[in-house]
């Protein structure tokens, strides 16, 4: 038995604060662990980390040429294989895992890196690294390996993941994408940016223009949005605003065409728009001081709430309630999980939960119940008392959980957060309550008011039962009641059956057809998850369905990185290409 202590299980996790997360959730059961300079070691365990990637892959020496021999004669540059290159600043943690990994006594690792894509390959490329090498032929380290795959960070969710790790059979698809991944960004980006350096550089000096597999493509969405604005001409046109009197008071009014038909050709032609004053105020005077007859139709319609979040929805509405970038967002959300251990995983593209969480879902509402957050606890106690909590296809869903499930409170009732970090958590902690409240029950009533052959309409919107709306109690009665004149929002002045109204005041509006917004981060987001809808060639359209730019991830580096490189400005909440983001795309559609 002495011998069996001499086996000791590695655990190589992605940044040295999960590494004393796990020697704290794995202390009671493992024993005590000593501390080192670089790792944590008990009788059983020997838990290391790296600081993010440890390694680049590299073009092999014999194959490359360097930056002063930059011209078209020498690209493409397609290596047989691929070298691995130690990241320079982080060369001493990278020989501290590689001696523990190649020790005797170590007989078994398990990847604690991220539970993703880049936490494969951050794990994958230092096991490969730890083994032999010589001419392009690598000697495996030969060590049996396990995944931890964790979906939130508390130590018993750490406990319950190593309970049950993955086999290396498991997670070889991963690894696969992962390695299919970062050569297609270096085959794409080291080719498409010497090339494109070469050409700018033709007539002397040295002028580095950088291309990325997804970076480029997502620049050309927001340089066509751009040309889109620019282009744009804008048009005159009147609308004719009308206030009627009944008994009971007044009530706003619009004209509108009720022959109206979209035209294709012209999304700007709507059925309340006149495109001459002569027209519009023609109309007004025509019915200015004269009856009008009323017909009104009533119905009740309800709105659900919005699902779950994943990253990318959760970066949007953060984006455009609190104005946090993309990146932001992932970093707070990013600390709510690792050291704060109050959210799930966060670089999740699913929206749903598994269906065997139901009872998780109950307890994280007695969690939120029993907190001190009393913004919050009220409606977590509504929601047990009515027993909202129950299986449903809208949010318990397997066949919509991918490798991580949406991002949703853990058990553990956060302290201490920043006002950032509280902002984010109660908008995670709102959603996922919301999604098990009714829904909220409207009644819509459209009114149209007919005088002399002209037809206005009101809508008025009724907020009957707030449902999961109570959750977001004032902030969701002012998006409702948006009393914008004729348009859903008020609640309207009754009219009696057969009673005439009359015509008080009718004046026509000038207005002008505005261009395409430029992107914000939130739209933006929004135009890469749902690229490629827009694509000709049906093969592609069909590779790129349901996965668009990028991923949940890695899009808000992707927009940090064309802004670091000078391609896009942030400008308020706007995305505005430069010069330089035109004279790419400008350079690429000639070479196209």
């Amino acid at each position: 038995m002495k011998n069996a202590a001499l086996n000791k299980t590695l655990v190589i996790a992605e940044k040295p604060s999960v590494a004393q997360d796990i020697v704290r959730a794995l202390a009671p059961t493992a024993g005590k662990f000593e501390k080192h300079d670089e790792y944590f070691e008990s009788e059983g365990y020997i838990v290391s980390s790296a600081v993010g990637h440890l390694l680049e892959i590299q073009a092999p020496e014999e194959f490359d040429v360097k930056r002063g021999k930059w011209s078209f004669a020498h690209l493409p540059v397609i290596p047989p294989y691929f070298d691995l290159k130690p990241v320079e600043k982080t060369r001493t943690r990278l020989n501290a895992v590689i001696r523990l990994a190649k020790r005797k006594d170590v007989t078994e690792l398990v990847n604690a890196c991220d539970a993703g894509r880049e936490g494969e390959l951050i794990f994958r490329l230092i096991e490969q690294y730890a083994g032999s090498e010589k001419g392009g032929k690598t000697t495996p380290l030969g060590k049996p390996v396990r995944r931890l795959w964790l979906q939130s960070m508390t130590p018993q969710a750490i406990r319950d993941g190593f309970a049950q790790l993955r086999s290396e059979k498991q997670m070889q698809g991963l690894a696969d994408a992962a390695r299919s991944r970062s050569e297609a960004d270096w085959l794409v980006g080291i080719n498409g940016t010497r090339a494109m350096t070469a050409f700018n550089s033709r007539d002397g000096g040295f002028f580095l223009t950088t291309v990325g597999r997804v970076q480029t493509p997502t620049l050309s969405v927001v340089v066509e949005r751009e040309e889109q604005i620019r282009k744009f001409i804008s048009r005159d046109y009147w609308e004719v605003h009308a206030s009627f009197r009944a008994e009971a008071g007044e009530y706003p009014a619009k004209w509108f065409n009720p022959a109206h038909k979209r035209d294709a050709d012209d999304a700007e032609k709507k059925a309340d728009r006149v495109w001459s004053q002569q027209e519009a105020q023609a109309i007004a005077d025509a019915v200015r001081g004269q009856p009008a007859s009323v017909t009104e139709e009533s119905k009740p319609t309800t709105q659900a709430s919005p699902l779950l979040f994943d990253l990318t929805s959760l970066q949007r509405e953060a984006n455009g309630k609190f104005g946090f970038s993309a990146k932001t967002t992932l970093s707070i959300a990013q600390s709510l999980y690792e050291r704060h251990k109050a959210l799930t995983y966060p670089r999740t593209d699913s929206r749903a939960l598994p269906e065997d969480y139901v009872p998780v879902a109950r307890q994280t509402f007695e969690m939120l119940a029993g907190s001190p957050m009393k913004h919050l606890a009220p409606h977590a106690a509504t929601a047990l008392k009515g027993n909202y909590i129950k299986p449903s296809k809208r949010i318990f869903d397997n066949a919509k959980v991918s490798d991580h499930f949406a991002i949703i409170p853990t058990l553990q009732a956060p302290h201490g957060l920043s006002e950032a970090e509280q902002k984010l958590y109660d908008l995670v902690a709102r959603r996922f309550m919301a999604v098990f409240f009714p829904s909220a029950e409207y009644l819509v009533t459209t009114r149209i008011s007919a005088a002399l052959g002209h037809s206005f309409k009101t809508e008025g919107k009724v907020l009957v039962r707030p449902g999961w709306l109570a959750i977001y109690g004032k902030e969701a009665a002012d998006e409702v009641a948006d009393a914008k004149d004729g348009d859903k929002g008020q609640s309207l002045v009754p009219v009696k059956p057969g009673e005439m109204v009359s015509a008080e005041t009718v004046e026509p509006k000038g207005l002008k057809t505005r261009p395409p917004a430029r992107y914000s981060e939130a739209t933006l987001l929004g135009a890469m998850e749902g690229a490629g809808k827009t694509i000709d060639d049906d093969e592609l359209r069909e590779a790129m369905q349901e996965k668009g730019l990028g991923t949940p991830a890695t899009r808000a580096a992707i927009i940090e990185g064309l802004i670091n490189e000078k391609y896009m400005l942030r400008e308020g909440r706007e995305m505005i290409p430069t010069a330089k983001a035109f004279q790419l795309m400008t350079l690429l559609r000639g070479l196209g």
